[in-house]
């Protein structure tokens, strides 16, 4: 099992300098909007992944009008206690360190500490663009294959090069075809592996997905869930060779696994235009769960749960088989969040479980 013992926030977001320490399995955090609950669920989430779940540049984490931050953890996995720390100093350099040794690649301690978030904006994994669940996928499989990660450093890397060289023939008038070939050979190698990656993880990912929605909607409402890649038909290289004239014409790579899709139907109809706001909730949390799921048996315990404000738009059953299911039936360690205290302990006293409060 995976827990979080302590953490420890020096000038980070909100906190000028704050400490908590977990005792329970389930730990409810309350207080009024702006009060800092989800900037501490964004705390426990840096830790696991070396960076924040909601801000892209680091400049927008650290307190406003101070220079740096320090974010401390004590991580008890397997019996064993792990001192995790981030500093970002004055100079804006970002160090990390796990148990006194300091991360050469960020990189390397992804999926050491597995973590799942639901917050508020993760709708947009359903409403939003493929861009969107592409990152959920490829935030899942990055934890649980070091190779994956690497894999999509290097894809995206060469697809850049590959970029920047067709634009450069439209203002130069001049194409290297053989660096053109070099490119497009690379990128297909590592389209390759992150496509046969993708496929063989949504295998058994979609129907667990499907399976929890049912759960948590008391229905199936015909939701399918698709994984649709250019290259299920044919090779990255043969697509990338018989598009070249294209690629050239609007200087960009209009064809790999960064087009990729996951497909969401309800009734055979785009899922997103037909939804309810509660069946567009389920389906989130089925995603989640799912992940929560696909870690747990990729690590052999559980990963950290992070419930961010997820009582509002969801109806009493819903929540009821929601917080039933990963508070009672899942034995890892859970931070929910909730504006409204009595609300919370309600809904906690209702399934029986044992749970801190924190309120700030």
């Amino acid at each position: 099992m995976l827990t979080v013992k302590k953490i420890s926030a020096f000038q980070f977001k909100n906190y000028t300098q704050q400490e908590w320490v977990f005792d329970r399995r389930i730990t409810a955090i309350c207080g009024s909007n702006g009060s800092g609950k989800t900037n501490l669920l964004d705390a426990i989430y840096y830790l696991c992944f070396t960076k924040s779940y909601f801000s892209r540049s680091d400049a927008q984490i650290v307190q406003q009008g101070k220079l740096g931050l320090r974010i401390t953890g004590i991580f008890e996995k397997a019996e064993s206690a792990n001192e995790l720390i981030c500093i970002i100093r004055e100079n804006n350099k970002k160090e990390f360190w796990a148990n006194g040794e300091e991360y050469k690649r960020f990189s390397e301690h992804i999926g050491q500490f597995p973590c799942v978030m639901i917050a508020p904006d993760d709708i947009a994994l359903i409403t939003g663009t493929s861009d969107e669940r592409r990152k959920f996928i490829d935030t899942i499989l990055s934890q649980c294959q070091q190779d994956y990660l690497q894999w999509l450093i290097d894809y995206n890397k060469i697809l850049q090069q590959r970029n920047s060289l067709l634009k450069s023939v439209a203002e130069h008038k001049r194409l290297d075809e053989s660096l053109l070939d070099i490119l497009d050979e690379q990128l297909a190698e590592k389209g390759q592996f992150i496509y046969l990656a993708r496929k063989q993880f949504l295998a058994a990912f979609i129907p667990s997905a499907q399976s929890f929605y049912s759960s948590i909607a008391q229905k199936k409402d015909g939701i399918t869930i698709e994984y649709n890649s250019q290259l299920h038909q044919e090779s990255l290289l043969v697509l990338l060779r018989a598009n070249r004239q294209r690629d050239l014409y609007l200087q960009r790579t209009g064809c790999g696994i960064h087009k990729d899709e996951i497909d969401i139907l309800m009734q055979a109809q785009p899922f997103k235009t037909l939804a309810s706001q509660g069946q567009r909730k389920s389906l989130l949390f089925a995603l989640k769960l799912a992940e929560f799921e696909t870690l747990k048996t990729n690590k052999g315990f559980t990963p950290i749960l992070l419930l961010d404000d997820v009582f509002e738009k969801l109806d009493a059953e819903r929540m009821h088989h929601l917080l039933y299911k990963v508070c009672v039936e899942e034995h890892g360690q859970v931070f929910i969040t909730d504006t409204h205290a009595e609300r919370m302990k309600i809904q906690l006293e209702n399934i029986g479980a044992a749970y801190q409060l924190i309120q700030l």
